[in-house]
This record gives C-alpha cells, structure tokens and sequence, in this order.
C-alpha cells in the first residue's frame, strides 16, 4: 500500500502539487490530466524519484525520504522515452545492469535474464543492440529491466505514447499480465477502461477519483 500524507510539491516558486491525502491499494491505478496537471510529478513521488516540498509519501510503511534505496528496490519506474533508461549498449548487459547493483548472484542473473526475454519473445534478441530494437521492443526491454529487480510496485510515465498501435497493444497485454501492483499515468483512455481505479489530476489536485466507467467520462467532460 502507498500513502500519500497532505503532500504538495513546488519547482522552485512554482507550485505544482497542492495538499493530496491518498491511499492507494488497487492492483491497476491510472492517472490521468492534461498537460501540466502534476500527473507526472505525482508518478515521480511514488518512488522518491522527486520527495514531496511538504508532507510525506509511504510504501509500505516506508518513507521515500528517509529510505529511499529501499523505497525504490520495492517501486519501479519506467519512463515515457525507453532511450531514457536504456543504458548499456547490448540487450542482456542492459537487463543484467540492475541486478548486479542489487548483488545478484551470476546464476540468479542468468536465469532471471532468460525468463523475463521469454516471457516478451525477445530471448532471440539477447545479443542484440538495444539502440537498434524496434520502439516496442524497447518499451518491453525498460519495462523488462525493472521487473528483473522483483519490485512490488511498478509505476509508468505514458509508456505507449511514442509506440504505434501494434506495439501499445503489446505493452498493453504485458502490464495486464503483471501480477506487481500497477500504477499508470497515461493520456489513453483505451488503455486504461478496464482499470480499478481512475485519478484525475487538475491544476494540481485529484479532481475525480472513481473508477474508470465514471471517471473516464467526467474526465473527457472536464476536458471539453
């Protein structure tokens, strides 16, 4: 469970997130706003990537100010942009990266690298460039690189923004298959309708929060 405590957060001067108080438990959570609405920065709270001006963010009891190594072994992230996460030049070193951080052992490594390449039909690719992998190819391989890490959580910037239809569809099926809880920030509304739960940022606040039969509709009222 995350608890967010009377949380704002500022840039500077500029306000961007006012006095939020939730619980999140739900298996699939989706944020959603216009532009500029704090939804990302609210994604980036979760796992202390960003720690809140006021208030206080938890993981399970856990505060992403005071432990933020553990907060984000527990709390995955992956970006909008995979060139923004990908890091090492070849597809097995990117994923192996991680778990050697966290002390993985060779053979743990091993085995984690083969079953997560064949559960996204990339074990052919094991070799391969990442730079030269497809737009979806590399979504799945960010996406792959923190599930390697067996965080509880996994939380997403607008993963399918820069993908085509194909490739959404495949990161799509992934996420629903995950058994991680799932909280998602995305401008497509397709993607998220049959969620648990709908949050709906304006100006900084949750405006709505409901689930996706009564959110998604206000939502696109709101936006009219």
């Amino acid at each position: 469970m995350i608890e967010i405590r009377n949380v704002s957060h500022s840039f500077g001067d500029q306000p961007i997130l006012h006095d939020i108080s939730l619980t999140l438990s739900e298996r699939r959570i989706a944020i959603v706003g216009a532009n500029g609405s704090g939804k990302s920065t609210f994604a980036r709270l979760l796992n202390g990537l960003l720690l809140p001006t006021s208030g206080e963010v938890l993981v399970d009891g856990i505060n992403t100010e005071k432990d933020g190594k553990h907060v984000r072994a527990k709390v995955g992230f992956v970006f909008q942009n995979p060139d923004n996460q990908i890091v090492f030049p070849v597809v097995e070193e990117d994923l192996a990266f991680g778990m050697k951080n966290l002390g993985f052992s060779k053979e743990t490594i091993e085995e984690k690298t083969v079953e997560i390449l064949t559960r996204y039909d990339m074990n052919h690719l094991r070799e391969h460039p990442a730079h030269l992998l497809s737009g979806g190819q590399k979504q799945l391989l960010a996406i792959a690189g923190v599930l390697v890490m067996d965080p509880a959580y996994l939380v997403l910037d607008e993963p399918t923004t820069l993908l085509d239809l194909r490739n959404k569809r495949r990161v799509a099926a992934a996420l629903d298959a995950l058994e991680q809880t799932v909280i998602l920030a995305s401008h497509d509304l397709d993607l998220i309708a049959d969620y648990d739960r709908v949050l709906v940022f304006e100006n900084g606040q949750v405006v709505i929060d409901d689930v996706p039969t009564n959110a998604i509709p206000a939502y696109e009222k709101l936006m009219s």
